[in-house]
């Protein structure tokens, strides 16, 4: 298998720099459109040219087929955390346990969001954090008891010995500031009489 995509990579590295040669050749006035009418049809003159020629484009047809199927393949296989049972293979996407990972801020009240990124590579699995702290957060604290927490969640659930690196992004620290310019523009505006002080408006009807 390794054998074939190999020779698969310089078939299609071979054919792409014959093209993009031919590009830069004919870019500099070095080879003129009468040359290329005389190549292709040379290539129809014989039999035995027209069979090399399209056996050469079946031949790059199926290597493309192959090389779709074998790309797709491993970037589904990198969408899924797959493990075997007694009674088969189980397969769990990574989109679930982001999800998981994402319930965890209801845990630990000092995180006003927490949007994870779960990656499935040969070391194990990648998790990546990005977190919005509360003011008050102890962030040495939190993070390593997110961390701790983040770890456990996944073993727990999926029951697999696979290493699992966190890491935690703090993309921003909430103020009590920005808390209440928040509450105020959800309020929404004033009263008239108490943003413009009307005049009379402490005056009632006799």
């Amino acid at each position: 298998m390794r054998f074939f995509n190999s020779l698969g990579i310089v078939f299609y590295a071979t054919v792409l720099s014959i093209i993009g040669a031919g590009l830069i050749v004919y870019s500099f006035n070095l080879l003129q459109p009468a040359q290329i009418s005389d190549v292709l049809v040379y290539l129809q003159s014989g039999l035995n040219t027209r069979l090399i020629v399209g056996l050469s484009g079946l031949l790059l047809i199926l290597i493309s087929f192959s090389f779709a199927q074998l790309i797709l393949g491993r970037f589904q296989s990198e969408k899924t955390i797959a493990f075997t049972t007694p009674s088969g293979e189980v397969t769990v996407a990574l989109s679930a346990v982001e999800d998981l990972i994402r319930r965890i801020a209801a845990l630990l009240p000092e995180i006003r969001e927490l949007r994870p990124d779960v990656i499935a590579g040969k070391k194990g699995l990648m998790v990546d954090l990005r977190v919005i702290l509360r003011s008050e957060a102890n962030i040495p604290e939190l993070t390593a008891r997110l961390q701790d927490l983040t770890k456990s969640k996944i073993q727990s659930a999926l029951g697999i010995e696979e290493q699992i690196s966190i890491r935690i992004h703090i993309a921003k620290i909430i103020t009590s500031e920005e808390k209440d310019k928040k509450r105020k523009s959800q309020s929404g505006a004033e009263p008239m009489e108490q943003q413009a002080g009307l005049p009379y408006g402490g005056y009632g009807r006799l």
